[in-house]
């Protein structure tokens, strides 16, 4: 199955490590191998950062190695064919690569992890491709005390990096292999997020590669000080979106309340270990009545659950609602093995969502050490797919309920290899005034997953297709066929990137695109751009516009 099997898609059963994977329903988790990228991060000692490493390295299409390059990303559905690609490993490497595609008038992408859920790298009207995967240190440096973080490194091996040097961590993503270079961009949670926030509340600064006006490239490095007088860049990096306004060559991490100079008390302290859990229904058990008990609990719980003080912070869950013909339905999830009762409130969690259905579903949990669970790099092949976003304030209404039920176990959805993953939120995030970084959502409390996926060529992709546009316009009927902000909804996501939310005959809201993702915060990242990307040299389908 390469639907739901995709753990470039989100979280879910990959963001619980190898036990959890084994413990998801059948169908789910990846049935991968396990890589050893986790177990060596790339830690250098202060005051080396990315002065390191082989020179710049740039191949054009017939080196052996263009096609490892260019076809990196986690989505099948597109592979670039860029003119040539550097292979970056400094920042003086990046400023160097992008002074000369804009010399040469190159559209110019950047890949980190390679983790995009669009073809704003695998345009074909990109011509010159940066990857910087190469750029994977962490280190701890103690002029700036913060955690610096180069935009390569992948997320298990920062976490890895970072818990077994100073026993700390930062809330983001649950996909041990998505890159941190363009994860923090776009608001950065996971795992942690309910507790500490997200990645970008605990952003100090940025180095960025810029070009003015003259077309000239440089590096800048903008902190959150408002003394700052690069403070505006670095907060368009607090979820603007990545292609935007340059390229990140190095991001430095700080909890904004910490004090002293002791590394070790500067970040989240992570937990020792975890209970991770998995409860699976079987779809034969659970007619329309039961499906919308079951999804109608599950956001009475995360109403009830989320907010800064709640006692269940610490849990972390996805509910997987694939469509009928896969046979199961999966809630899966793992919360802080260390606190008191871990087990009872896992067990209460779980027995809340199912309450009513008449359905009883299969229960398996484990306790594992924190980072066995995080830090598990899985590998799989690249599938097409097509993923699709909303942010939920409170549950659906039971018209939404009804539609959910619809795609996913009528006729609809005969043959059809989707799901709807809803993914816990709230907590600590919603702390932080929609304006305080570039994130606007800050009072959701989960974010909802429509995905998609086929075999082979992309023609093969237009029955699914059809169905997930069908699905999610069914969904938000009431607004034009798009989350737009209001009593249950609150727009989407920039990670998850959707280019049919700009396409009028799929929006008929009224509402634009970049309203459903950044709401009033786009003026401000239009100004920011027109400042530091006067030129637009990095842009894409649904990249910030100049002003005007």
């Amino acid at each position: 199955m390469g639907e739901v099997k995709r753990r470039s898609l989100l979280a879910g059963a990959a963001a619980l490590g190898g036990t959890a994977a084994a413990l998801a329903a059948p169908g789910i988790a990846a049935a991968a191998g396990s890589s050893d990228a986790a177990s060596a991060a790339a830690v250098r000692p202060p005051g080396t950062g990315s002065g390191t490493g082989p020179g710049l390295v740039t191949l054009g299409p017939d080196d052996p190695r263009y096609a490892s390059l260019t076809r990196r990303g986690s989505n099948g559905r597109f592979v670039g064919k860029p003119d040539r690609v550097h292979v970056v490993s400094t920042t003086e490497q990046v400023v160097a690569a992008v002074q000369q595609a804009v010399r040469d008038g190159k559209r110019i992408a950047v890949r980190s992890g390679g983790h995009c859920f669009e073809n704003f790298v695998d345009d074909p009207s990109v011509r010159a491709l940066i990857d910087t995967s190469p750029m994977r240190a962490v280190h701890y440096d103690a002029a700036r005390r913060a955690f610096a973080v180069e935009p390569g490194a992948l997320l298990g091996e920062v976490y890895r990096a970072l818990f077994l040097g100073w026993g700390v961590s930062i809330p983001a993503g649950a996909t041990a292999e998505v890159g941190v270079g363009g994860h923090v961009l776009g608001g950065g949670y996971g795992t942690l997020s309910r507790r500490y926030g997200l990645s970008v509340d605990h952003l100090y600064a940025v180095e960025v590669v810029v070009v003015d006006r003259d077309g000239r490239a440089r590096a800048v490095v903008a902190t959150r000080d408002p003394k700052d007088p690069n403070h505006d860049l670095w907060w368009a990096h607090t979820g603007g979106g990545g292609g935007n306004f340059g390229i990140v060559t190095r991001y430095w991490f700080r909890d904004p309340r910490a004090r002293g100079d002791n590394p070790a008390q500067l970040l989240p302290k992570a937990p020792a270990s975890v209970l991770s859990f998995s409860a699976t229904w079987n779809w034969k058990d659970v007619d329309e009545r039961a499906f919308t008990r079951l999804v109608r609990n599950h956001g009475t719980w995360h109403e009830h659950n989320s907010a800064p003080d709640s006692p269940s912070t610490d849990m972390f869950s996805v509910l997987m609602l694939n469509s009928r013909h896969t046979g199961t339905l999966s809630l899966v999830g793992h919360l802080d093995a260390t606190l008191p009762d871990a087990e009872r409130r896992m067990r209460a969690y779980v027995d809340a969502v199912g309450s009513g259905t008449g359905a009883e579903p299969a229960v398996q949990h484990a306790v594992r050490p924190w980072l066995a669970a995080v830090a598990l790099v899985q590998e799989t092949e690249p599938a097409p797919y097509k993923v699709k976003c909303g942010y939920l304030r409170k549950g659906y209404t039971e018209r939404q309920l009804t539609a959910l039920h619809r795609h996913l176990a009528g006729p609809v959805s005969e043959n059809i290899s989707g799901a709807l993953w809803l993914v816990s939120y709230g907590g600590k995030v919603n702390t932080v005034a929609p304006d305080a970084t570039a994130v606007a959502q800050r009072d959701s409390i989960l974010k909802a997953v429509y995905m998609t996926s086929w075999e082979g060529a992309e023609a093969a992709g237009a029955k699914p297709l059809a169905w997930l546009r069908a699905f999610y316009r069914d969904v938000y009927a009431d607004t034009g066929g798009v989350p737009v902000p209001g009593p249950v909804s609150d727009g989407s996501f920039i990670n998850y990137p959707d280019r049919d939310l700009a396409d009028p005959e799929l929006n008929t809201s009224g509402v634009p695109w970049h309203t459903l993702y950044y709401k009033d915060n786009y003026p401000r990242l239009q100004r920011i751009k027109a400042r530091w990307d006067p030129r637009d040299e990095f842009r894409h389908a649904l990249s910030v516009r100049l002003p005007g």
